[in-house]
């Protein structure tokens, strides 16, 4: 009989072992032990090497995804005439090995910042791979995009216009951009992920576009590329992203009688299933309606089929990456306040909020294993909790975990390689956890853990102190 705490959308599981592969790193199974392997390595073998909390990565799975995506869209594109660049957000999860395998695989790569600037070309990826956006750009962002050669600079306000073309033009070069445009459509997402509506930070309105384009065209240092469109995260619908597609081709159409342009963004947000219940489509449906849409506008309004391209960052690194824990306390909480008394279990471990905020953020619901061994033991509705000074420190806010869980326990939490170490902190004076990547029975640590001497690295008084004691 399933908890009444539980939410309608969970159902008891039939099995508390099981490990479903649409959530899980594909290399994900159990030992004959009981105990959890990803790509062959054994979850105490890597926190015996590296501790907890620890991100982990399928290599291979990751890849593989980034292959997917890639092949996806591309075939789509090719399907209708043209041609299709892939971005990776690195704003999921980026560091230089990343950018490596990105690279690597031909993929291109989309960054929100200097500092994710500085990770691509630090990773090696040619600069004219690189996608630039953020809707504050530094003179100093600005002018090292420039002057590092980046393909693409997307312009998200009209002083940006102006800025971008001074850089370009004290370096005599001539430099990509695209213009960010809310279409007004509201996906179906969480509000803090819907980016297209118009009152809310990013891009410029529809109405506006044209005189924007025009000033950018009455600059001999800026090239139009086209236009750009990000409809939201983590959906699953594929209505909103047709519905503006639509007024963004119609649009496009509209501009070109003042000129050339090569492309259109059509953008990512393409949503993963985090929980056993989820069902995320295929990113092959979004591409083939997507570019379908596109195909039928373009004849509509009688012009060419741009080139296109696209920016998935979740679908690539999501369930690719899990995160490990150590289990500490354990209570049994008896709720009173609804329909009948109910219990539900809090398992505390060793990180939290500081590793991942999305549940804080945006009640964002995430699955749970007991990792370390399976059980026959009965499902126990259970909230994992971590360990910091906030009540709403919650890991995984809903699931059945087997009601023998104990102190010492590993916990394996799915779909964390996206958004989660690229959010993380420093509260309450946490060290942020190191990230490893598994393949072939290898583990490889990419991002080592920090240690309290590095919380401290930054601390004048403190670096003083130490200065003074040794002299």
């Amino acid at each position: 009989m399933s908890n009444p705490l539980a939410p309608n959308w969970l159902n008891q599981p039939a099995d508390v072992n099981a490990v479903d592969e649409k959530v899980w790193p594909r290399h994900t199974k159990r030992r004959a032990t009981g105990e959890l392997e990803i790509a062959g390595v054994a979850v105490s073998e890597l926190t015996t090497q590296f501790g907890t909390p620890l991100y982990v990565i399928d290599e291979d799975d990751f890849r593989a995804r980034a292959t997917a995506a890639r092949n996806a869209l591309t075939d789509a594109a090719k399907k209708i005439g043209t041609e299709a660049k892939v971005y990776y957000a690195s704003k999921a999860f980026l560091s230089t090995e990343i950018v490596g395998w990105i690279d690597e695989l031909g993929l291109n790569i989309d960054v929100a910042s200097g500092g994710e600037l500085a990770a691509a070309l630090a990773g090696g990826i040619d600069a004219n791979r690189i996608g630039l956006h953020g809707n504050n750009k530094s003179l100093f962002e600005i002018g090292r995009a420039v002057t590092a050669g980046v393909g693409a600079i997307v312009i998200d306000s009209e002083i940006e216009i102006e800025r971008i073309a001074s850089a370009a033009g004290a370096q005599d070069k001539v430099q990509g951009v695209r213009l960010r445009v809310n279409t007004g459509v509201h996906a179906n997402t969480h509000d803090f992920l819907a980016t297209a509506r118009e009152d809310q930070k990013f891009g410029i309105a529809l109405a506006d576009a044209a005189a924007l384009v025009a000033k950018i065209r009455s600059h001999s240092h800026l090239k139009f590329l086209g236009l750009h469109q990000h409809v939201g995260s983590q959906i699953y619908a594929v209505e909103g992203f047709v519905e503006s597609t639509k007024r963004l081709i119609e649009l496009h159409a509209q501009l070109l009688a003042g000129g050339e342009i090569p492309e259109i963004n059509l953008g990512g947000g393409f949503g993963i299933n985090y929980k056993p219940g989820d069902k995320a489509p295929n990113i092959g449906y979004f591409a083939d309606a997507i570019t379908a849409i596109v195909a039928e506008e373009c004849a509509k309004h009688k012009i060419s089929v741009p080139k296109l391209a696209f920016e998935p960052g979740r679908f690539i690194a999501g369930n690719p990456g899990i995160t490990l824990y150590n289990v500490g306390t354990i209570k049994e909480v008896k709720v009173t306040d609804g329909a009948s008394p109910a219990v539900r279990k809090y398992v505390s471990v060793d990180g939290g909020m500081s590793d991942n905020a999305r549940p804080a953020l945006y009640e964002a619901e995430y699955h749970t294993l007991l990792a370390s061994r399976s059980s026959d033991a009965a499902p126990a509705l259970s909230r994992v909790v971590g360990k910091h000074c906030e009540s709403g420190d919650i890991v995984v806010r809903n699931d059945y975990l087997p009601a023998d869980v104990q102190p010492n326990d590993l916990l394996a939490v799915a779909a964390t390689g996206a958004y989660c170490y690229s959010l993380s902190s420093n509260y309450n004076f946490l060290t942020r956890p190191p990230v490893v990547a598994v393949r072939n029975g290898q583990a490889r640590l990419i991002i080592r853990g920090e240690t309290e001497a590095d919380l401290f690295s930054r601390d004048l008084k403190y670096q003083a102190t130490q200065k003074n004691e040794k002299s």
